[in-house]
């Protein structure tokens, strides 16, 4: 179950990696595109970022957004920025990749909300767990992280979809 969101009406989502040119866009694209596909986009707004700050400014890995473009989802807008620590009171939700990036998130600043600061997958369908990076592998990891973004983006959109009416 999702946190209510602080405005009511409308639900702010971050989502966050490492670098922001992998996991973190795959699943903002995903997630805007299945936001917009179930008329929320005036409700819900996502954005993604890094915990590191090497990429800023940057596209997204070019086969992460091959892979997204082959699969029909639009990759060219996303440039990768920092995460802010003012996000973490800022959002309704604020989910890490994975465990390094969720406690680089903890880090930031005061103690946050352990309801609204939380691993992606504590939402998957499938079960818990770390998106895996797979910036050093190939094809299969992309199509793997893919994979885990399209089911738990479906989840994500039904219950704030409840939150936002």
């Amino acid at each position: 179950m999702l946190p209510a969101p602080r405005t009511p009406g409308h639900y702010r989502i971050a989502l966050v990696c490492l670098g922001n040119i992998c996991r973190s866009p795959m699943a903002h694209v995903v997630l805007d595109a299945r936001v917009a596909d179930a008329g929320l986009d005036d409700r819900v707004s996502v954005v993604s970022a890094g915990t590191g700050d090497w990429h800023v400014g940057g596209a997204m890995d070019r086969r992460a957004a091959a892979l997204l473009t082959a699969e029909g989802y639009d990759a060219s807008r996303h440039r990768a920025q920092q995460v802010l620590p003012s996000w973490l009171e800022e959002c309704d939700l604020v989910l890490a990749m994975d465990a390094d990036n969720l406690r680089d998130l903890r880090a930031l600043g005061p103690d946050p909300d352990p309801e609204r600061l939380r691993l992606f997958r504590d939402l998957d369908p499938a079960g818990p767990g770390d998106v895996p990076d797979p910036y050093y592998g190939g094809d299969a990891g992309f199509r793997d992280v893919l994979a885990m973004v399209e089911r738990t983006s479906e989840r994500i959109v039904g219950e704030v979809a409840a939150l936002v009416g």
